[in-house]
C-alpha cells in the first residue's frame, strides 16, 4: 500500500484493530521515522486505549487497557537472549494483542502466525507499507485489504 498522509495509515490502523482479537500479534518494522509508533498510537486509539501511548524505547513493553489489553514492545535495544528471558510468550499467547516494535531482531521468538507490517519511508509524509501474513486469521486480513482497497502489498 502507499500511504501518502496519516490519515490513510490510520485507516490501516483502524481497520486492523476493529479485527484484533486475544492473542493477536503485529510486528512492524522499517527504519528510524518510517512511523511504527505512529501506527501502534492510531492502533491503541481504535483498540479503545484513552491517553497517551508512546515509544516503549526504554521501558521495553507497555501494557495499557481497552477493548482488549494492548502490549507495545519495542525490541531494538535487546539481543535475542534478552528478548527470550523476557517471556515474551506469555505476552504472544494471552488475552491480549502485541504490537512489536523492531520485530525483525526476534523473528525466531515470534509466535508460529501473526501479522508483519514493514514502512518504508519514501517522502515526509509518504510510506510504502507491505504486509506479511504468517498463517490465519492474517492471510485473510491480506486478502480482505486487497479487496478492499486493491493495492496492498501481500507476502506469504
Amino acid at each position: 500500500m502507499s500511504s501518502s498522509s496519516l490519515e490513510e495509515t490510520e485507516q490501516l490502523a483502524a481497520w486492523l484493530a476493529a479485527r484484533a482479537e486475544p492473542g493477536t500479534v503485529i510486528g512492524l518494522d522499517g527504519d528510524l521515522g518510517a512511523g511504527k509508533t505512529a501506527f501502534s498510537q492510531h492502533f491503541a486509539r481504535h483498540l479503545g486505549v484513552n491517553g497517551v501511548v508512546n515509544s516503549p524505547t526504554f521501558t521495553i513493553i507497555k501494557e495499557y487497557e481497552g477493548r482488549l489489553p494492548l502490549y507495545h514492545m519495542d525490541v531494538y535495544r535487546l539481543s535475542i537472549d534478552e528478548a527470550d528471558e523476557l517471556g515474551l510468550d506469555e505476552y504472544f499467547f494471552g488475552e491480549g494483542v502485541c504490537l512489536v516494535e523492531w520485530s525483525s531482531l526476534i523473528t525466531e521468538l515470534l509466535p508460529e502466525r501473526y501479522l508483519h507490517i514493514q514502512l518504508e519511508t519514501t517522502g515526509e509524509t509518504h510510506r510504502i507499507i507491505t504486509l506479511s501474513s504468517q498463517g490465519e486469521p492474517y492471510g485473510e486480513w491480506c486478502r480482505d485489504l486487497n479487496e478492499k482497497w486493491g493495492s496492498w502489498n501481500e507476502q506469504q
